[in-house]
């Protein structure tokens, strides 16, 4: 710790800064099913998933391995390189944050990564295999495995429980995966402390790597691992209300053996990912399963609009935070006076963003009204599509009079 100098601190704190930003960006990964089915009222699960991150932080560091030692050539690399680097993932956190899309804080951090190094030396200093084989490839095969996974589990769920038609053992069986979600999104925050909090790990080891402090390959330090455990836990405390409501309800309607479906495939990939050293984005796998879980229950549909701006803001992440890290990393460059520039940059943007987003407030109080009305598509498919028989839809209870028999003579009502 002694060596460490004024910017090598600073490049510090604002890595924390950024896993801050990864907390309350990815809450909605682990908790939004669960808020959305009111299996836990919205600050219940969030002070769970912050305290599983935490928990979570502590349990691997293969995934700092592959950040600190994989992407990017550590030799000749700056310590101004990372700070451009995390200027441009913490601003791409922010805007999308902004307009309630789940994009990806992991790949905006490569993005920014990568997009500084190449500015700052060249693309020599990118690792091209590690990136397609432990960033890209995954990025596109979480969120389909996840995706079939939830779409398979929820045909299965709802094709075990088509047989039961009694009202109490309705009420049991609901009872039952609410209790089963809430143990599922725990393990969904789990995961995301084995995988997400590693990310800023890695950042933090290379740019003491790049400053001197430690070797080239060392594994974090303990007060590494802790400081960034705690930083995530912070920021999934406070809760991104906004891309809650976008997961939860934004993107389909869920009931909770749909919601347990989602969590646990997306566990089970991202877990999985994490053990093998993957760096995969937790909100792909996450968004995947919700929409899996969508399409999986008869009568499910998507809200395709909104998965589109989701699916366009995927693939903008990584250029768009490139290009902001190596916009940031040309300042840098420029000496002293350039990180002083970067610094106020990243302050001002930060502060313009949350003043806009006060304009229309989300909070814990609002988090499950509905982010989108339904579009004509997806309202067409849910009145041709109705649920199996034998599942609670409380929310489908309208008596519709059947034609009269004689003239003048109506039937009983018939219930739908």
């Amino acid at each position: 710790m002694e060596h460490i100098t004024l910017l090598l601190a600073i490049v510090i704190v604002t890595a924390l800064v950024f896993d801050f930003t990864n907390g309350f960006h990815d809450t909605a990964n682990a908790m939004a099913t669960t808020i959305s089915t009111g299996a836990l009222k919205p600050k219940t699960a969030v002070a769970m998933s912050a305290v599983l991150n935490l928990v979570g932080a502590f349990l691997s560091v293969e995934v700092a391995k592959t950040i600190s030692g994989g992407i990017i050539n550590e030799n000749g690399l700056r310590t101004e390189v990372i700070f451009a680097a995390l200027v441009g993932a913490i601003l791409w956190n922010l805007l999308t944050w902004l307009v309630g899309l789940p994009s990806s804080s992991s790949h905006a951090l490569f993005g920014g990564l990568i997009g500084a190094a190449v500015m700052s030396a060249g693309w020599s200093s990118i690792n091209g295999g590690t990136v397609v084989t432990k960033v890209l490839l995954p990025a596109i095969a979480a969120p389909v495995v996840a995706g079939l996974a939830a779409l398979l589990a929820t045909k299965l769920t709802y094709r075990l429980n088509r047989k039961i038609t009694d009202e109490a053992q309705l009420k049991s069986t609901a009872k039952g995966y609410r209790a089963g979600q809430i143990a599922s999104a725990g393990l969904v925050s789990l995961a995301h402390g084995t995988n997400d909090a590693q990310k800023t790990m890695g950042i933090i080891t290379l740019a003491l790597v790049t400053g001197g402090v430690l070797s080239p390959g060392s594994n974090p330090p303990v007060w590494v691992i802790a400081s960034a455990g705690i930083a995530i836990a912070m920021g999934t405390y406070l809760g991104g209300w906004r891309i809650i409501r976008t997961m939860g309800s934004g993107l389909t309607d869920l009931r909770p053996p749909q919601g347990f479906a989602a969590q646990t495939s997306a566990a089970t990939v991202i877990l999985a990912s994490s053990h093998l050293g993957f760096s995969l984005s937790t909100t792909q796998s996450c968004s995947g399963a919700v929409m899996g879980a969508g399409l999986g229950r008869k009568g499910g549909v998507v809200r395709w609009s909104t998965a589109t701006r989701m699916f366009v803001a995927w693939g903008l992440t990584l250029p768009a935070a490139g290009l902001m890290g190596a916009g940031a990393e040309f300042l840098t460059k420029q000496g002293p006076w350039g990180v002083a520039v970067v610094a106020v940059l990243l302050v001002a943007g930060s502060a313009a963003i949350w003043l806009l987003s006060r304009r229309k407030p989300v909070d814990h109080t609002n988090v499950n009204a509905e982010a989108e009305p339904p579009g004509v598509v997806t309202t067409a498919i849910s009145a041709v599509s109705p649920p199996p028989a034998g599942v609670v839809v409380p929310e489908l209870k309208t008596t519709i009079s059947a034609p009269a028999t004689t003239a003048g003579t109506p039937a009983d009502p018939a219930t739908v």
